[in-house]
């Protein structure tokens, strides 16, 4: 599969993942940058107020999708954090560094999420 096409693919995935939620979108970028690279930015308010942000930087290499910057933000309707997910490095203690999870008040060790299940934890969070 030609690097485009993965990212094709990927981009189909998700957007059939988020038609299927009780959100409706605020913003949704795919921006292609070259044939092996993309910026995905969607920005998603549930029924209930919630609002869950997605900021993802991905590569095809060797035929295979990595993700190189994440941040996926869920808030409530009160603009609390519910979770937040990313590879900022800045918790360099936690033994899954640079990945973590926010929660509303702790940071925790957390792998790389797979964006679909982000969007179904989203979609569980809500009230």
């Amino acid at each position: 599969m030609l690097p485009h096409d993965s990212l094709e693919y990927y981009f189909a995935e998700i957007e059939a993942a988020v038609a299927r939620l009780p959100a409706y979108t605020e913003n949704y970028i795919e921006e292609v940058l070259a044939a092996d690279r993309a910026n995905l930015r969607i920005r998603l308010r549930f029924e209930s107020g919630c609002l869950l942000e997605i900021n993802e930087a991905v590569i095809v290499e060797s035929g295979l999708l990595k993700t190189l910057g994440y941040r996926y933000h869920f808030q409530n309707a009160d603009s609390e954090l519910m979770f937040r997910y990313d590879n900022t490095p800045h918790f360099p203690s936690l033994p899954s560094f640079p990945h973590h999870k926010h929660l509303r008040d702790a940071i925790i060790a957390s792998s790389k999420p797979d964006l679909r299940d982000v969007l179904q934890e989203a979609k569980d969070s809500n009230p």
